[in-house]
């Protein structure tokens, strides 16, 4: 870290370049933390956790006894072996004898994107709530057709409010928060689904992973998906920089929408100039360029029987998680395999994950750092960080006795957060010395640590 510190005092390294090598150094440096330590209270395996996105402080869980619980983990509750190790217990805890609590298993917790007044949640007792956190009562009720296995929001929405829930139902439905309604529900898969995530690059854009083995794009303005991943369909690497692709922006513009026939493409540009709505697709939603200039494709209000049996992988799609620029999707199976997708041409990269074992009966949770660098994959009892790009292991976190079903990444502090069936919640953090902290005394209690204390009588 001098060495960085050393360059950025010189100038030789920038202020963004001094920031990512930072944060990399304290990512590549995590571990059990010897500082910071959750006080579970569930009583049964932790299936979902996630740090509110608006000031990254308060961490919500949710387990399979049906309680779910919140946590203020920048502000400790107790301290413990002199003032060393700052413990946290939950401030707020529901279970199953809260009169609006969940009857089975809490599958999913997530908060609302802007505000932590708010927080939903879902479950195998078929029901999605909508929780009020200073109250702790649920101000919104969704009954789902199935068990709860996933639920999402999208963190870029100004123009809706929508829950995406993946149940054992064969249908994607979207509960609306502003109507207390379904506004969507979208058809294809021919199987439950395990997995939702939303676009992070587009509020319209919703990718889905069912048992069925696929995974599908849907804009929710337009009826039916407009793409399926193939892992038959590949391109290896990443994409060109954009400085490389720049040259071909002027002949992609004007590529037609898919399903249009010759002569539309000719009459395209008029009708774009009489209604506006070519602009507005193409500004608002980059990633649906993939699918345009392919007259042969039809993708609403369905797709070629051919693509739209593709699979992505060989068993169930267990996990999703989007990379941070929107640009890349990486998808977990239970297959026991790990896949990089490029979204705008819906081509799997070939990246080669080192073997790995998943589980196969529940939905897991994925996390990528800041940068988009590392994934972090629940891998039976222990938790894998691997290159996105290169698909090398760079590190194995093992502290759980049972198996890992969650983890989230915290980029306030660059800290990993993870739970699973042995009912603890465990923070992996860069290393801290603790001889700082002894030589800086208890400044939070303002007394002394054990350690500087003596046996002496006054």
């Amino acid at each position: 870290m001098w060495k960085e510190i050393g360059d950025r005092e010189s100038g030789k390294l920038r202020p963004n370049s001094f920031i990512t090598r930072i944060r990399s150094n304290r990512v590549s440096s995590l571990q059990l933390s010897n500082h910071k330590e959750i006080v579970s209270p569930h009583r049964g395996a932790i299936n979902s956790l996630q740090v509110d996105l608006t000031e990254g402080r308060y961490l919500l869980s949710g387990a399979s006894d049906a309680s779910l619980a919140v946590y203020d983990i920048q502000r400790a509750t107790d301290y413990d072996g002199g003032g060393l190790i700052a413990k946290h217990k939950p401030i707020l805890l529901v279970d199953k004898q809260h009169q609006n609590g969940h009857k089975f298993a809490i599958s999913t917790a997530i908060w609302y994107p802007i505000d932590t007044g708010l927080f939903v949640t879902g479950s195998y007792d078929h029901h999605v709530n909508v929780w009020d956190t200073n109250t702790t009562q649920v101000v919104m009720d969704f009954k789902m057709p199935g068990k709860v296995y996933r639920t999402a929001m999208s963190s870029l929405a100004t123009s809706h409010m929508l829950i995406a829930t993946a149940t054992e139902d064969v249908q994607v439905r979207l509960c609306d928060m502003a109507s207390g309604a379904f506004s969507h529900t979208l058809s294809g898969h021919r199987d439950g689904i395990m997995a939702v995530e939303w676009s992070t690059s587009s509020e319209w854009v919703l990718v889905t992973g069912g048992c069925d083995g696929a995974i599908r794009l849907w804009d929710i303005r337009r009826a039916g998906c407009f793409s399926v991943l193939d892992q038959s369909h590949s391109q290896l690497g990443r994409r060109p920089p954009l400085l490389e692709r720049s040259t071909t922006k002027v002949s992609t513009s004007k590529c037609s929408l898919p399903g249009q026939t010759s002569s539309a493409k000719a009459r395209a540009p008029q009708r774009k100039g009489s209604s506006g709505s070519g602009s507005k697709h193409s500004g608002s939603s980059r990633i649906l360029r993939h699918a345009k200039g392919s007259a042969k494709q039809r993708l609403h209000p369905g797709l070629l029987s051919s693509q739209d049996r593709a699979t992505a992988h060989y068993g169930a799609v267990i996990g999703l998680k989007a990379t941070e620029d929107g640009m890349y999707l990486l998808s977990a199976g239970s297959d026991s395999r790990l896949r990089l997708w490029d979204i705008q041409s819906g081509c799997n990269t070939l990246v080669h994950f080192e073997i790995v074992r998943l589980q196969s009966s529940k939905a897991i949770q994925l996390a990528v750092t800041q940068d988009s660098a590392l994934v972090f994959v629940p891998c039976m009892t222990s938790v894998k960080a691997f290159d996105v790009w290169t698909g090398k292991a760079s590190m194995t976190l093992h502290g759980h006795y049972e198996h890992v079903n969650c983890c989230w990444y915290g980029a306030h502090d660059q800290e990993l957060y993870t739970g699973g069936n042995d009912r603890q919640i465990l923070i992996w953090s860069p290393p801290k010395l603790i001889s700082e902290d002894v030589d800086e005394g208890d400044r939070r209690t303002g007394q002394p640590l054990a350690v500087d204390q003596d046996n002496w009588s006054d």
